[in-house]
């Protein structure tokens, strides 16, 4: 069984160098006027307002809550670019399984522009450029898109101090264009360029992900149609994927480069139910130059995904809508990701790990209650490297959030409770069952830490939340969340890394790391966001090395 230990005190707040805050205010005059990435970005909406955590994290352009946009009428000038997908429309189209789309999707295929073959609905200066005929009829025709983003991230001890004892600024600049031809009603080619730019003091992890002259991230050709009484298609090329809870895979938002795939994917949605299957190898995206992207064969996701919309009804006068998930997903995972701990201080054994998930999901709003509740069973091998017999994989995941929308207050906020739980194993065990829960391709940030120092693997992490849009394009998230080691025998994970403390590590506690992000739309093309974290640890981890940090993300975004 876990052993989970009380609470032991948190520090107090460290002190904040004025030199260290003039550090902070070089790199951030340029990049506080900086998109919404992190959790700000995290709301989603039926039309009306949804909690922040029910869907895959949009953006403040990708969310119609967070920029007050109306749901597209007959007759009206759309302003929601979703596609044709019905009640899957829901929480700003994420439960269609493309990602948010609001006048701008997370992956930006996933937009619906075709209204604009008509010229009188051209409103916009960027609008010649979303629907270009190229033929007489329109029926093929092609649409333009683009972005830049800077991104300035500040860290006052990078990972608790294990990455370095110094603060850190780090610089990000990514350019991103695409083009969607549409060739008649059933054909279609996407692709994007994109580009990544890094400075920064005292940096660290800046390889291709950062750093990429210019690479395909989607290139791929859609076969779509009518099928078995419902809308399907074919997806085949490099491509964004996005049909999974966002506590398991999201986009990796945080560097330049988003985590993009090879392979096929394959979906139908129907009326109420909708189904999608999907075989990918990850695209390695680690290498600077221009166009290094490679297939990396030891790193694949595949499975299927089925999503059920419940009949919709009132509950307290309200409209509601509930859907029902259920999913399998297999990862084949090599390199760190795949590591687990020894009892070695900072000791790790290398290997390559298969997993199979298969998970549950209830979610949704009855009224002013939202909810998303969640549960994985991972089970699977670990093979260390260098030969040696596999170990079976037996863990799990609980990812359950709670939430009211008082809708009669200023700004409709929106108070709820999150808890999640990822099991952990027992470092000392050379043998037998490996009970640590790993997410290894980029779950949503802002889903549970946004500064990305904490990651789901042996953790219990519970805490509030409050969302609050109280002007018409601006809003406010904050997140108070406790952690602790789900097994005290298991270490403490951080994306892309374990920690190294292991028996010199007492108690369960790990810390609090109280977060807000403040996300502003300043026009319907340009964003800007800033991300706050601070991390308050626990003596243990204090005893062993860790140290507290503030960590701050600031980011501007320009799309069209």
């Amino acid at each position: 069984m876990s052993k989970v230990f009380r609470t032991r005190g948190v520090s107090r707040l460290p002190r904040i160098s004025v030199s260290g805050l003039l550090s902070v205010a070089g790199l951030s005059v340029a990049s506080s006027l900086c998109p919404v990435q992190g959790w700000a970005a995290d709301q989603q909406t039926t039309g009306s307002r949804v909690s922040s955590t029910l869907g895959s994290a949009p953006d403040i352009s990708t969310d119609p809550e967070l920029v007050k946009l109306k749901k597209n009428k007959p007759g009206q000038i759309p302003t929601v670019h979703q596609g044709p997908w019905g009640v899957f429309n829901a929480e700003a189209g994420v439960a269609a399984g493309f990602g948010p789309v609001a006048r701008y999707g997370q992956v930006r295929w996933a937009e619906d522009w075709s209204y604009l073959r008509d010229p009188s609905l051209r409103k916009d200066f960027f609008d010649p450029l979303k629907f270009v005929k190229l033929n007489d009829s329109g029926s093929i025709y092609v649409t333009f898109n683009g972005s830049e983003r800077l991104r300035n991230f500040f860290d006052q001890a990078p990972f608790y101090g294990y990455q370095s004892k110094k603060s850190s600024d780090r610089l990000l600049l990514r350019s991103q264009y695409g083009a969607d031809v549409h060739l008649g009603d059933h054909l279609r080619i996407y692709t994007d360029v994109i580009s990544g730019q890094a400075w920064g003091h005292n940096y660290f992890g800046y390889n291709g992900t950062q750093r990429t002259n210019m690479d395909f991230l989607n290139l791929f050709a859609e076969v779509k149609g009518k099928v078995l009484g419902g809308q399907g298609g074919i997806i085949v090329g490099r491509q964004q994927f996005l049909d999974v809870p966002n506590y398991m895979i999201f986009d990796r938002s945080n560097p330049n480069i988003p985590q993009s795939w090879e392979g096929v994917r394959a979906y139908n949605v129907w009326s109420r139910f909708r189904v999608d299957v999907f075989d990918f190898v990850s695209v390695d995206e680690s290498r600077s130059g221009a166009f290094k992207f490679r297939e990396s064969w030891g790193n694949r996701l595949w499975g299927a995904y089925g999503s059920y919309a419940l009949p919709s009804f009132k509950f307290l006068g309200k409209s509601s809508q509930i859907f029902a998930d259920l999913f399998y997903m297999g990862y084949l995972v090599g390199g760190s990701n795949a590591s687990i701990a020894n009892a070695k201080v900072g000791g790790t054994t290398p290997g390559t790990t298969h997993r199979d998930n298969v998970g549950v999901r209830f979610w949704g709003k009855a009224g002013p209650i939202e909810f998303s509740l969640g549960g994985i069973y991972q089970g699977g091998e670990f093979r260390p490297k260098g030969g040696g017999a596999a170990r079976p994989v037996e863990a799990f995941a609980l990812n359950n959030v709670i939430a009211w929308r008082f809708s009669k207050v200023y700004g409709t906020p929106s108070l709820g409770i999150q808890a999640d739980y990822y099991s952990g194993g027992n470092y000392n065990d050379k043998t037998g069952t490996i009970g640590t829960y790993i997410t290894p391709f980029s779950p949503s940030t802002s889903y549970l830490d946004s500064s990305t120092y904490l990651a789901p693997g042996n953790l219990i992490s519970v805490g509030p939340n409050l969302l609050w849009v109280p002007l018409n394009a601006v809003a406010i998230r904050a997140r108070l969340p406790l952690n602790w080691r789900a097994n005290t025998d298991d270490a403490v994970h951080g994306t892309n890394r374990i920690y190294p403390p292991r028996g010199n590590l007492q108690g369960g506690f790990i810390g609090f790391n109280p977060q807000l992000s403040v996300a502003l739309r300043i026009n319907q093309h340009l964003t800007f966001t800033n991300d706050f974290a601070h991390m308050f640890l626990s003596d243990g981890m204090h005893k062993a090395g860790a140290k507290d940090g503030f960590f701050w993300l600031s980011t501007l975004e320009y799309r069209f």
